[in-house]
């Protein structure tokens, strides 16, 4: 039984512990199919007064020159009043290799000084990609989840954002948009968290499934990968990668500091070697008051006020504490314990995390968001 105990000692010490597998495709991205952003600009009509003012002026050129259209002509000199029309930006997202016809989500908010969208009607407005390329066209009635309420007094509540809204399904993708993915005699598959384990063993796999050379890493973030040419059977192929399992490597020694919201994540490859901490606060007070003095009654003195300064300096005595240190250093639970017993606050422990790196007694990086 003896014999047992360190058998299975020795494999826990010579077996490194296996790291979780992880879908490939939520590991990697493939080149060439991403999705696309969209805007345009265009006009928001049958809101009830809660449009742009009169003071905005491209909301009413936009007006004229859609009417010009119609052929309805506005003397230069007439400036409408368009308390029931907004303008308004227009975006959305056009999906990876998306065909003409298909229906797009839109997403319209009020670019002037409109105070509701609520109950308005977007006009047909075209969608434009980077390259300037008309891609989609968007029209109909907007979904505003906010709601505003004002009365004369000028006093008024508002619940949510009523200056934005949806409309479903409210664009056509007219254009489509081409991508190296149909073409290409390869696969490229960019990692989303570079590493040269992890490349090593998406290459590793592959081969392994489809036979040698294959699949190729050409950098820690970038792998090639052979593909049919036959659409039908790219798609099989891909559906075959799809379903395989990737060991990714190990993951960096990370602690991320946001500085506006006080935020720390340490994370649990992170180390601390021996180390004497000792941290303490110091509070300084300032009380300002003032004295009035009155002479008598009958007196011929002048009432007089003189400041008074109270100042008070309170200096915390720090704790010291010393990590104990081991060969492949402290682990995160006690890193936890041992701030926690300091009573330190997050921005107390930011300060004590940079000493400890600056002192060398930290294995992990710094970043500050």
């Amino acid at each position: 039984m003896v014999i047992k105990k360190h058998l299975i000692g020795l494999l826990l010490i010579l077996c490194p512990l296996s790291l979780q597998a992880q879908p490939l495709f939520s590991v990697v991205d493939i080149q060439g199919i991403r999705e696309n952003q969209l805007v345009g600009y265009g006009l928001v009509v049958g809101l009830s007064g809660t449009g742009d003012k009169s003071q905005t002026k491209f909301t009413s050129q936009s007006v004229k020159n859609m009417l010009s259209q119609f052929g309805v002509q506005l003397p230069a000199n007439v400036n409408p009043k368009l308390k029931n029309v907004a303008a308004v930006a227009v975006n959305a997202t056009l999906p990876a290799l998306a065909s003409k016809g298909q229906s797009l989500d839109i997403t319209v908010s009020s670019i002037g000084d409109a105070k509701s969208l609520r109950g308005g009607t977007l006009l047909l407005t075209p969608l434009k990609g980077a390259d300037g390329q008309i891609y989609a066209i968007a029209q109909g009635n907007l979904v505003v989840g906010g709601v505003v309420a004002q009365g004369n007094s000028g006093s008024g509540i508002t619940i949510n954002i009523p200056t934005a809204g949806l409309i479903p399904n409210g664009g056509i993708i007219e254009r489509e948009v081409t991508s190296s993915f149909l073409t290409a005699s390869t696969v490229v598959l960019n990692l989303k968290k570079p590493g040269f384990n992890t490349a090593r063993n998406i290459e590793k796999e592959i081969n392994e499934l489809f036979g040698p050379d294959v699949a190729l890493a050409q950098s820690h973030a970038r792998i090639h990968v052979r593909a049919p040419h036959d659409p039908s059977q790219r798609v099989t192929f891909l559906a075959m990668l799809e379903n395989l399992d990737i060991e990714t490597g190990p993951r960096p020694a990370r602690v991320v500091f946001n500085a506006r919201t006080g935020t720390i994540v340490v994370g649990k490859n992170v180390k601390v070697h021996t180390a004497a901490v000792s941290h303490g606060n110091l509070t300084v007070s300032v009380m300002e008051s003032f004295n009035v003095s009155q002479p008598n009654a009958f007196g011929r003195g002048n009432t007089a006020v003189t400041p008074e300064t109270d100042v008070s300096i309170d200096q915390e005595r720090g704790k010291v504490f010393i990590w104990p240190d081991s060969d492949e250093g402290t682990s995160l639970q006690t890193i936890v314990d041992a701030v926690n017993s300091l009573g330190a606050t997050p921005n107390d422990l930011m300060a004590i995390l940079i000493a400890l790196d600056e002192a060398g007694a930290l294995d992990g990086e710094l970043v500050v968001l």
